[in-house]
């Protein structure tokens, strides 16, 4: 059996391309659907570039902070699509 050898100029432009973006714009924008069903209050998704495709689900709302340290609300929608939340 040969060595396994990572190549990360290949992994790099996998998550830079378009259908990883739209994976990801995908999974957020179902994370908020879920955190506006839940909360009532406006959620919106915003995508961004790093190294790679990103975007944030934000709850808009001035109460938005307070949402998500009382109830989670974003986090039981990314557990709701799937998803695992956890500290870095």
């Amino acid at each position: 059996m040969g060595a396994f050898k990572r190549d990360v100029a290949g992994i790099g432009r996998i998550l830079r391309s378009a259908d990883a973006a739209a994976m990801v714009r995908g999974a957020a924008e179902r994370i908020a659907a879920e955190a506006e069903a839940s909360s009532g209050l406006p959620v919106e998704v915003e995508e961004y570039t790093t190294d790679r495709a990103a975007a944030a689900v934000v709850i808009t709302h001035p109460a938005g902070l307070a949402e998500q340290a009382k109830h989670g609300t974003l986090t039981r929608a990314a557990a709701a699509i799937g998803l695992e939340v956890r500290a870095r």
